[in-house]
C-alpha cells in the first residue's frame, strides 16, 4: 500500500502543474508596474533588473522550499519614480540596504527585533498592506492610478481607449474580476492563467504594435556595476531620502509579516523561514541588484498572499516565474518592456485586488479588543501617512496596551 504523504512532504515536493504556473503569475500586479516604472523613469538596467528578479526567485525557491515572493522595495520605488531620481542614487540605496540587512542578519539583531513586534502589529501590517493592494488594484481598473493619470490614458500602451462611451480598461477590469471570481478555486482552468491569457489577447488586439516591431531578440547579458561605485554625495542623499523611510516597512512587512504568513500557509514546510534567513536573503538580493544595476528587491506578505491565492503551493512556482524573467533578460534584454506593455493595467489591477483580499483575511484570528484597536489605528495611519509610520506607531501602541500604561 502506497503511504499517504504528509502535509509537510506535500508542500516540499516541487511541482509544475497548472496551479503552480497560475500561482507564479499571481504577483505580477505588484511586481510589473513598479519595476517598469523604475526602468523607464529612473533609467535602471532592464537586463540587470529582470535577470536579478529571475535569479532571486530561483535561489529563494530552492533554499526555502516553499513559494517565496520577490517584489520591489515599495517606498524606494515610489519615491524614486515620483521624483525622477538618477540610477546612481537608486543604486546607492540598494548598497546601503544590503549593508544594513547583512548587519542585522549576521549579528542576529533581527531575531531580537522580531520578538519585540506583537502579533497584533503583524496582523496590522498584513491588513494595511492588503487594503493598499486592493486600493491600487481598483485605481488600475478605473484608470486613476498615478501612472495612468500622468499619461492621461487608462491603458497607456493601447491604441483603442474606449468602446463606445466606456473605457476599454474598465471593461477589461470588470470582465476580469468576474472571470477570476468564477474560476478562483478551479484547478482545471486556473484563474491567473486565464486572466493573463485574456489580458495578452486584448493587448495583441488593441495594443500599440510600433514597439513590438522594434523588438530584437538576441543574447543580452547584464553588466557588472553599470553605474560605477556610488559617490559619497549619492550615498548620503540615498540614506536619508530612500533608505531610512524604507527600513520600517522592510522589517514589518518583508521580514516579520512574511515570515509569519509563510508558517501559516505552509505549516511544517517553512522550517527554513525565519527572521534571520529572510533578512539575509534580502541582503543577498540587494547586493545582487547593486552589482547588476537592478532595482531594490525584497520579499513581501502581499506577494506571498498573491502567489498562494492563485494556486502556488510548492517552490515549483518560483522556478517557473524565475526562469521566465531570466529568459526575458537574456533573449529580449531591454526590449522585454515592449512585450510586457501588452498586459493591460486593468488586468494587473484584478490580480492586485484579489491578492489584497487574501492578505487582509489573515486578521480573522484576532479576537482581543486591544489587538483590534491596534489593527484599526495602523490601517488609519497607513491610509493617511504610510505603512512605515503605521508600523512604528503600532509597535509603540501595542506595548503601551500590554504594559497597562494605556487602556481602551
Amino acid at each position: 500500500m502506497t503511504p499517504i504523504p504528509s502535509r509537510t512532504e506535500h508542500y516540499r515536493t516541487m511541482r509544475f502543474n497548472r496551479m503552480e504556473i497560475a500561482g507564479s503569475l499571481g504577483d505580477l500586479g505588484t511586481l510589473l508596474p513598479l519595476t517598469m516604472g523604475m526602468i523607464l523613469v529612473n533609467d535602471l538596467s532592464a537586463v540587470g533588473t529582470f535577470f536579478a528578479i529571475g535569479l532571486f526567485y530561483l535561489l529563494a525557491g530552492y533554499y526555502f522550499k516553499i513559494p517565496v515572493a520577490v517584489q520591489p522595495m515599495k517606498v524606494i520605488a515610489a519615491y524614486a519614480i515620483a521624483t525622477g531620481m538618477t540610477a546612481q542614487q537608486v543604486s546607492s540605496s540598494t548598497l546601503l540596504i544590503c549593508i544594513f540587512m547583512a548587519i542585522i542578519g549576521l549579528t542576529g539583531a533581527i531575531t531580537h527585533i522580531g520578538r519585540l513586534i506583537p502579533k497584533s502589529v503583524v496582523r496590522g501590517v498584513q491588513l494595511a498592506t492588503g487594503v493598499l493592494l486592493m486600493n491600487q488594484g481598483i485605481h488600475f481598473i478605473l484608470g486613476t492610478s498615478a501612472s495612468q493619470q500622468a499619461t492621461g490614458l487608462a491603458e497607456p500602451f493601447f491604441r483603442l481607449q474606449h468602446i463606445g462611451p466606456v473605457p476599454v480598461g474598465f471593461l477589461l477590469g470588470i470582465g476580469g474580476f468576474f472571470i477570476t471570481l468564477a474560476l478562483l478555486n478551479s484547478k482545471r482552468f486556473p484563474a491567473a492563467i486565464i486572466l493573463i491569457s485574456l489580458g495578452l489577447l486584448a493587448g495583441f488586439c488593441f495594443g500599440d504594435y510600433e514597439n513590438l516591431i522594434k523588438i530584437l531578440p538576441g543574447i543580452y547579458l547584464p553588466q557588472i556595476l553599470p553605474y560605477g561605485f556610488p559617490s559619497s554625495i549619492d550615498l548620503s542623499f540615498a540614506l536619508f531620502a530612500l533608505v531610512l523611510p524604507q527600513i520600517p516597512m522592510t522589517l514589518g512587512n518583508a521580514v516579520v509579516a512574511t515570515t509569519e504568513l509563510s508558517k501559516e500557509y505552509f505549516p511544517g514546510a517553512a522550517e527554513r523561514v525565519s527572521y534571520r534567513s529572510m533578512t539575509l536573503s534580502m541582503a543577498f538580493a540587494s547586493g545582487l541588484c547593486f552589482l547588476l544595476g537592478g532595482i531594490p528587491l525584497c520579499h513581501g506578505a502581499g506577494g506571498l498572499a498573491a502567489h498562494y491565492r492563485f494556486g502556488a503551493r510548492t517552490h515549483g512556482s518560483n522556478i517557473v516565474i524565475g526562469t521566465l524573467f531570466i529568459m526575458m533578460a537574456i533573449f529580449l534584454g531591454p526590449h522585454a518592456i515592449a512585450l510586457l506593455h501588452l498586459l493591460p493595467m486593468a488586468i494587473l489591477g484584478v490580480l492586485l485586488l484579489f491578492a489584497g483580499v487574501q492578505l487582509g483575511m489573515s486578521i480573522i484570528d484576532i479576537e482581543e479588543r486591544a489587538d483590534l484597536f491596534v489593527l484599526l489605528i495602523m490601517l488609519g495611519l497607513t491610509l493617511v501617512l504610510n505603512l512605515a509610520w503605521a508600523f512604528v506607531a503600532g509597535v509603540l501602541l501595542a506595548h503601551a496596551l500590554r504594559s497597562g500604561k494605556l487602556h481602551i
